[in-house]
Order: structure tokens, then sequence, then C-alpha cells
């Protein structure tokens, strides 16, 4: 730059790199897969105590009587809590419905619920003392399916039941009901010439993430308490806690620590208020970690349900109507209940047009384990069931399955049950016709000079079958998830965005309260800065409560709305740099005066190419800061009579087709390829993208063919709670996994994006059972399928 301020040698700018539409590496990616990633059972404090969880041994019972002194007599015990210990009258928390008490008071509601607290100097020590509580149970009747929760004398989970949602259900064991009435389904299943009905259940899956629950709490010196955490939304942690520490929010300091997984698992509240008591009360820090059998008791689970469905077409293949009831057992406490029951039953009809429907999705309290939010969020079991329908109908008709989609699929402009008009790009038949299109894998030689490969056979290296009954079987899929949170919640994040010149260069660091689990956020809230600012070093702080909130890592919503936010902040910052660079520079080249200026490769650019300052020159000492709450367009509440309103903001869209081999003598399933096409509206991160699509396709893999909490019908405990029982997909289990991604852009959306994350867990799952039916010619009206469904010994 001359001494008059004017800009020499003016070039085309260069471009930033590491921005929207790269796939740029995880900073913590390299740690995580070596490591030496530290997560938040990893953390360790000087003269630190450590937690321990007495669980109960029965799923309902009144508490006789709970003796602590041998185990408060127990050397290194420094405290043990029980409900009577608590410091102030609120003693219940809960995401939704404050029904959930901190520990057991007066009787407990399911297997494993927390009843006491101990604090001791050694892991070991605090267990075994915590063995020593002695508790005297009355064990009562219980609650354990529909017809138990809805009886005339039916014995009820909460008493006292007291929520926004009871005055919309007709039993105090119903956590919340919504009905959806479009049109006349009664008259239109008159018109019908073909009509299917079909009942389904769906099995409990666990999140099963690897990072057990676990944390740190520290006592500060002004009474209140730093928690260092795992977790899914620190600010909806910070709510429920705050209360029942009897502290003000701003003395419960929150920071996330690594998380090694969520899935929605991490959405409620596990050992957070524990360990803030015990160190409370001890004045030491204190670390509660949880075993993995601890962990399957510690978080909510999804839910199992029981469908049944009624579908009507004509013979050219049209949809005449659809009925269906859900009920989905939410288990003792309503946790996100009310939220998955809006979600099945608004999108229980699938991606297809329909104009009649009648729907009925409701949630009940049980003795049976707790369940709440999970992947895919109460459209994972109606997917299953509206997809095996479509199926049903097509076989019925003669119709090509993919075809009788195609014919009946939504598209931009349709409308949904609920009333609302799909306003964003709908491809479902593209979906299924590029799935369809991809290349099938070639069938197997099972007989060869070599052998076959054991490990490709259905048992794998159980080595039970060489080929022989093997049979291969096709099926496809396809679903849709909204995005973000709905039915009117202020769904909103905030984000604060610095930039200043250090170390002779400038400098973005972005602080939000993102809940990073995995998914990524880090990554493109990086790559968005660099975008919008030009300026290739980004920081990104660790997510605390000293910014304001970003909502909950659930619901595909993070890169759209915490995204949304840094994006917004990132502007302000740009306008405001502008501005300076306009009052110091702007007398100096014309161009400032014009619209269009960006900030690229570190320095003010004109629309054209321009180069006009470096922003080491605009900035100087000046430090430009801005924190931002940012909203998407708003939602409204579903009628609570006919299901009507604009209840979600936006729709994702997946197509799944799965190939499989069945060993119809043995009943064992090996999925051979599950190939999935997806529109993400525009791909922030391609690499991640393909990522999120295979890690969500191989969720929905495990509960089609293994994985299930199975809770004892006569006892309601849970029968395999460890990873030796509860049965997850391995790296032997997992097939091809193929990604077609589509990229039609949502202008509603920031960039255009769509949420990512959930809907391919949904097709996936039918997908394969499509194919294991197809392979079989067994009905298969539950998930998962085991060995005894496919050889007749159920």
């Amino acid at each position: 730059m001359t001494a008059n301020g004017a800009p020499t040698g003016i070039t085309q700018g260069s471009r930033t790199t590491g921005g929207i539409g790269e796939s740029t590496l995880r900073p913590d990616g390299v740690l995580k897969v070596t490591g030496e990633f530290a997560y938040s059972s990893d953390m360790w404090h000087e003269d630190m105590l450590w937690g321990q969880i007495l669980r109960s041994t029965v799923a309902h019972a009144e508490i006789v009587s709970v003796d602590t002194s041998e185990a408060l007599a127990t050397a290194g015990v420094y405290a043990v809590m029980t409900y009577d210990d608590l410091p102030t009258d609120v003693r219940h928390y809960g995401l939704e419905i404050r029904d959930t008490p901190v520990l057991a008071h007066g009787k407990v509601r399911h297997h494993g619920e927390p009843v006491a607290i101990v604090a001791a100097d050694h892991p070991e020590t605090a267990r075994r003392a915590a063995a020593k509580i002695k508790v005297e149970y009355r064990e009562l009747p219980l609650v354990t399916d529909e017809a138990s929760a809805t009886a005339p004398d039916a014995v009820l989970v909460h008493e006292n039941r007291s929520d926004p949602h009871s005055g919309h259900v007709p039993h105090p064991n119903i956590v919340h009901r919504q009905p959806i009435v479009r049109g006349d389904a009664t008259a239109a299943a008159e018109r019908a010439e073909v009509i299917v009905e079909g009942d389904y259940s769906f099995g409990m899956q666990d999140q099963a993430f690897l990072g057990p629950e676990s944390g740190l709490a520290v006592p500060g010196e002004d009474g209140g308490v730093d928690l260092y955490i795992a977790t899914q939304w620190l600010h909806s942690d910070l709510r429920q806690i705050a209360p029942v520490l009897g502290l003000p929010e701003d003395k419960v300091r929150m920071t996330l620590s690594g998380v090694g997984g969520a899935f929605g698992g991490r959405e409620d509240l596990s050992m957070q208020i524990h360990a803030c008591l015990l160190a409370l009360r001890t004045g030491k820090p204190v670390k509660i970690v949880y075993n993995r059998f601890e962990s399957f008791f510690g978080h909510v689970h999804r839910h199992p349900a029981r469908l049944h469905y009624e579908h009507g077409a004509t013979r050219d293949g049209r949809l005449t109507h659809v009925k269906c009831r859900i009920v989905l057992d939410g288990g003792a406490y309503a946790s996100a209940s009310p939220a998955v029951v809006g979600n099945a039953a608004s999108l229980s009809v699938g991606p297809y047009v329909c104009e009649d429907v009648d729907i009925e999705a409701l949630a009940l309290y049980s003795n049976n384990p707790p369940c709440g939010a999970m992947r895919g969020f109460g459209a994972v079991q109606a997917c299953f069931a509206y997809e095996a329908q479509m199926d049903k109908v097509a076989k019925e008709l003669g119709l090509d399955p993919v075809e009788f989609r195609r014919i009946n699929a939504m598209e931009q402009g349709t409308i949904m049950p609920t009333g609302q008009s799909v306003d964003s790009p709908a491809p479902v038949a593209e979906l299924l016709r590029r799935v369809k299109a991809m290349p099938l894998p070639p069938e197997r030689q099972w007989e060869s000079s070599e052998g076959a490969d054991v490990r490709q056979l259905p048992g794998g290296l159980s080595n039970t079958t060489h080929g022989e009954g093997v049979v291969r079987g096709v099926g496809y899929a396809v679903g849709i998830k909204n995005v973000g949170f709905s039915e009117g919640f202020d769904d909103y994040s905030t984000a604060r965005v610095r930039l200043e010149v250090a170390g002779g260069r400038p400098v973005v660091t972005v602080h939000t309260a993102m809940a990073e689990v995995g998914q990524g956020g880090v990554t493109v809230h990086a790559q968005i800065a660099r975008t919008e600012l030009g300026v290739t070093q980004v920081t990104i702080q660790p997510a605390d409560t000293r910014v304001g909130s970003a909502g909950s890592t659930s619901a595909s919503r993070q890169t759209y709305v915490t995204g949304g936010a840094v994006k917004h902040a990132c502007e302000l910052v740009r306008e405001k740099v502008l501005d300076i660079g306009r009052r110091r520079l702007g007398s100096h080249h014309p161009a400032w005066a014009t619209a269009g200026l960006l900030l690229e490769g570190g320095k003010v650019v004109s629309d054209g190419g321009e180069v006009l300052a470096d922003l080491v020159d605009v900035l100087e000492d000046e430090v430009v800061e801005v924190e931002e709450e940012w909203r998407h367009r708003p939602t409204e509440p579903f009628d609570p009579r006919t299901g009507q309103g604009n209840g979600h903001v936006q729709y994702s869209f997946a197509a799944h087709r799965a190939v499989v081999e069945v060993d119809t003598e043995l009943g064992l399933v090996k999925v051979i390829e599950l190939a999935c096409a997806q529109d993400v509206g525009k791909a922030l991160n391609p690499l991640s993208v393909i990522g999120q699509i295979q890690g969500g396709t191989v969720q929905g893999l495990g509960i089609a063919v293994m994985e299930e909490i199975v809770v004892d019908p006569v006892t309601a405990k849970v029968r395999n709670p460890s990873f030796t029982d509860y049965l997850l997909p391995t790296i032997l289990d997992t097939p091809a996994l193929p990604v077609d991604v589509l990229e039609l852009a949502d202008d509603h959306a920031p960039y255009g994006l769509r949420g990512v994350g959930e809907a391919p867990t949904l097709s996936s799952t039918p997908a394969v059972l499509a194919a294991v039916r197809d392979a079989t010619g067994l009905a298969l009206d539950r998930t998962p399928v085991r060995p005894e469904h496919l050889t007749g010994t159920a």
C-alpha cells in the first residue's frame, strides 16, 4: 500500500482454503483414532473423590426403609446421600415434565432407578460402600404394556400427575396423545380397491455410545460449582440442575468435556446432579464414571412401539387413505416422550401423498426403563411400519415396490397430513430412482477351488455354513424426517465471533455452547468462519455456559441452527470490519463505497476480485466481536384434536436399498450391501456428510437384525445390560455402504443445507427387513428379526 493508502499491485483475491463445500479434516479426528483424545472419563483433579450410585433391584416397589449406617462407617467414605438429604424442596427434574426424582422417594418406578449416592476416596471403596446400603422394598403391581396401563383399575405410575399435556390424554398413564385427522379416511376406504392391514412391533434400542456417562464436579470458593460434563445440551442441563442445588444459574458453571457419542442418550441428565450434590456436600471435587452395566440403566432408550396400519389404494396404485395407531412405551418417566409422539404422528404416513388420514399416536407411562430421544426420534418406528405396508400393498396390486412408491411420492408443494405445505425440494422419486439404479453387488460363487470365505457368509467366523441353504434378497425403503425442534418450540442458537490481529495475521475465534458429540460441528463452524471472514486461522473455543444456549445436539439441527448463528455473527463482524475500512481507507479508493465487498484470503476484496486492503491494515489494533442469537422460521403446535399445524421447519429424505443373504436353515442374516441416496441440500463438508449417512445407516441395520434391550415381561427387569448380550454391529457385520448425495438447496436454510444425521437411520431398517422378506417369503412384522423368526421356531 502506498503512503496515501491506495492499494498497490491489485490482483485477483486469493481464495481462502478450508471453507464450506470442502472436505476439511476434523481437528479431533487424529486424536480420537490414535487414542489420545481426552474424554470426560479421563478427567482428573487433585484430592478428588469418586462418586457411586446405588440403584433399585426391582422395577416397582414401595421403599420401606433405607439404612446407610454401614456405608457411612466405611473407611474412606466422605458422604452418603438419599432423597431426605437433598438441599432444597426442588427434588425432581425433567426435559419437558419435571417428574423424575433426583433420588427415589417413597417408591421406585423402574429397575435401576437411583436410590442413594456415595462419595469416597477410591472408586472401589465407593462401590463397596454403596453395596452396604440396605434398602427394604415392598413390591407393587407392575404396569408393563398398554393393557395394564389403561385398564379401568390400572395402577398409576404417577399418582399425582400434573403437566401441560395431561388435559389431552384419556388416562393418567398416558404421557401424551396426538391425533391427526385430515380429510375423511372412512369415506376414502369405501373408494379403495385394495385394503391392507398390518400389526408391527419395534424393539427397544439402546444408543450404545462407547463413552460411558461421566463428569467431574468441582466446588467453587463462591459456594457455586464447576461441572465438566459430557452432554448434548449444556443449558438444558443447567436449567434442571441449578434449582435442585439451590443455586442461581450463574453459580453453576458448565463446560463440555470430551463426548464419546450420544445419539440422544445424553439429552437427559444422568450423573450431573449427583456429582454436584456430592461435591457441595464434601467440599471436594467428585468424579463419577459409569461402568457399562450402569450405563444401560443411566440413560433413556429408543421407545419400543406397537403399530397398527391400514392402507388403501386403487388398482392403478394411488393411495386412497391411511389409518394408523402408534403406541410408544415411554417407561417410568416422561423424558422427551411428548415430542417423540408428535414426530411419530406427524410423519406416520411417510413421504407420500395421501389426502385422507386418521392417525393416533400416544406414549405410555410404565414400569419399564425410561425411553426418550434417540436418533430418528419417533420417525424410525413409524417408517418401519409404513414401509412394510407399502411393500404389502404393492404386492397385492402386482406392482414393483419401487414403482408403487414413486407413483405416490411427495414433491415440493405436497400437503402433509398436518396441513403443512412442503415448501422446499422433496426429491423422493429421484432418490428412489437413484438408489435402484446403483449397480447390484455380484452374486456369490459359493463353490470354488478355494472354498467360500466364511467371513462373507451368514454366521461369519462362527463357520456355521458354507453356502448351503443361503438365498439372496433385495429390499427398498424411503423415509421422511423433520429437522430441528418443532411444534412451536423457540429453537435458536447463540454464537460469539471475534476477529483480531494476533502474531501479525488475522485470527478468528468462534465460541458457542454447541455440544460436539462426534457429528463434526466444530469442523463446520470453522469452515463457516473461513468462508464468511476470509481468514484461515480459526479457533473454536470449548463449549460452556459462558455464552448463550446453542440448544441440543439433536434433531439434525446443529449445522442448521448453530451453523446459522455462526454465519449470522460472522456477517455482522464482516460489516463492522468493512465499516472500519471505509472509515480509515475509504477515501483512497472508490470501490470502498460500493456494495458487495468481501473478505477473502485475509484481504478486503471487491466483488470483481480487486484487493482493496489487507485485513491486518484495516484492523490494526481493533478487536471486532459480536454475540448474537439466530432463529429459523417459527413453527406452531399441532392442534390437540386434529393435529393440524405448521409443526416442522424442514424435512429431510433418504432412500435405501438392502441386499442380504439369509441362511434359511439356521436363520442367519448377512447384509451384503446397504446403499443410500440422500438429499442434503448443501454438503458443507462432503466427507463428514458421507460419514453421517453411513453411521446412521449402520444404526438402522443394528435394530433390523440384532439390537434390542430385552425387558422381562413378568418382572420388568432388564435382562441384557452389557455388550456381551446387547449385540451391536461390528466391522465384520458392516456391509458395503455406497452413498449417492443429492444437493437440492432449501432456500430457507443457511447455504441451502438440510439436516443430515437422522434421515438414514429411518429407511435403512425397513430396507433390510424388506430384503429378508424378499429372500424368505416370510411376513416379518417385528424388529429385530431373530433366527427363530426365520426358522419358524419362535
